[in-house]
């Protein structure tokens, strides 16, 4: 089908955000959804980033969730992700203000060698390697399922313990049961029911919050 060019709007770069934000709320409104909200700014963000409003239903926040990942990026928290796309679309200047880095132990040849020795996933050796940071950790889990459960592995047997955990990895083995592992913990989360999520929508969900930040400065 032909598109006439008076329908096409012609943008800069900083307007087509603030326009998709405008048409989200429209959508929003049109589908009688009102957020809560201390959610809003992430929810609607991943919105933007995937086009896909399912994740007003399904985008699960623990009590005060927001509250206290904004207070961890503030007082330093790093961040931890399981794909070097998640670690690439973190907007890590703005962490880096607060005293925070972002990290991914993915690729790291002892990540390799010792998932190997030990007959399991990289996902997971690399969230051992994440206890090893001497400060309050953010996990970002896109990806990987085994990384949720080796981090309730780890809660549960009282070796280590997150400070939060935004676990939306995509897929259809393990993914779900994963999410639903993480909510059955104390620890603070942002969680996505179901086989949806990403690295993009775990970079979005930090974003969001950073960004948000960067406003009330």
């Amino acid at each position: 089908m032909r598109i006439g060019m008076k329908e096409i709007e012609h943008l800069l770069p900083e307007e087509i955000e603030r326009r998709s934000f405008q048409i989200i709320s429209e959508e929003l409104k049109k589908r009688r959804i009102k957020l809560p909200k201390e959610q809003e700014m992430i929810t609607k963000r991943v919105i933007h980033t995937t086009a896909d409003f399912d994740y007003t239903q399904t985008l699960c926040y623990s009590e005060n969730a927001v509250a206290i990942i904004k207070r961890l990026m503030v007082s330093g928290a790093d961040i931890v992700t399981d794909t070097n796309m998640a670690l690439a679309g973190i907007n890590k200047k703005s962490l880096v203000k607060h005293g925070g880095e972002v990290h991914c132990f993915m690729a790291e040849e002892t990540t390799a060698r010792l998932a190997k020795e030990r007959k399991t996933t990289r996902a997971a050796v690399s969230m051992e390697m994440a206890a090893m940071i001497e400060k309050p950790v953010i996990f970002a889990i896109g990806n990987a399922p085994t990384a949720l459960i080796q981090l309730y592995e780890m809660i549960q047997g009282m070796t280590w313990k997150p400070a939060f955990v935004i676990g939306v990895p995509v897929g259809f083995v393990n993914v779900e049961a994963a999410k639903e592992l993480i909510m059955k913990t104390d620890v603070p989360y942002i969680v996505n029911r179901g086989r949806k999520g990403g690295s993009n929508v775990a970079a979005a969900i930090c974003n969001a919050v950073l960004y948000e930040l960067e406003r009330k400065e």
